[in-house]
């Protein structure tokens, strides 16, 4: 069998996972479509509006240091569903669970928020169709864990918090498509992630080097290092 024979009987047999997505969308299963240049990619929409076969890269990063501390991908075109999963492996990884996640409206679906109940989720309340109605009031259908993210999101405190979100999420998301990262030249999802991992990973030396120079043989002080900073 020829190599692009394969990848077209992989797109196929990804086909029914991709119709079945679909439809919990409320959207038409046949609309489904997988790409047979890499079957592992999910065809998304793209900021300039077009489709294109693609992942979704995640990375956790800290509000201060601008480190990356969890790194994942994902086939979904969505954020829906991945708080948690991301909460439990920096947690594992670091021993401990930050006690604020500054997440963007993409992510805090209801079962997420009370699947991170243990820890601060700070995140805008979707906007309600009827312009009248108060999103920050809780209602009766409701989890203790949602009704006390509305009312904490009613806060200035909470309202302040969030705004460092910007500063440090699209930060590292516009380095990472400054060097690169934009657009992957490999195929499948463990080539992906090994990609993903190698950004991070070099992400985190260039912040050493411009955090705590010494650790990495620059001497000492930021100024060492100029063109790292950032």
């Amino acid at each position: 069998m020829s190599e692009r024979e394969a990848r077209i009987e992989a797109a196929l047999a990804r086909q029914p996972e991709l119709a079945a997505i679909k439809k919990k969308q409320g959207k038409k299963p046949e609309e489904a479509r997988s790409s047979t240049t890499d079957a592992d990619a999910t065809i998304m929409k793209m900021g300039d509006g077009g489709f294109r076969p693609a992942y979704n890269l995640q990375f956790a990063t800290d509000a201060e240091s601008q480190v990356v501390f969890g790194v994942e991908v994902v086939t979904a075109g969505t954020d829906q569903g991945q708080l948690s999963p991301m909460v439990e492996q920096v947690s594992e990884r670091c021993g401990q669970t930050p006690e604020n996640w500054l997440v963007d409206g993409g992510y805090p679906g209801h079962g997420q928020i009370d699947a991170v109940a243990e820890s601060t989720t700070v995140a805008p309340v979707p906007k309600a169709k009827d312009p009248k109605t108060d999103v920050h009031q809780p209602k009766a259908k409701d989890s203790p864990a949602v009704a006390q993210w509305r009312e904490r999101m009613k806060s200035d405190e909470a309202k302040a918090l969030y705004k460092d979100r910007a500063a440090t999420a699209e930060c590292v998301n516009a380095l990472a498509r400054n060097r690169g990262l934009n657009r992957l030249v490999v195929r499948g999802l463990k080539k992906v992630k090994g990609v993903a991992l190698l950004f991070a990973l070099a992400h985190n030396v260039m912040r050493a080097a411009t955090l705590a120079p010494e650790l990495v043989g620059l001497g000492t002080g930021t100024s060492a290092v100029p063109q790292m900073a950032g």
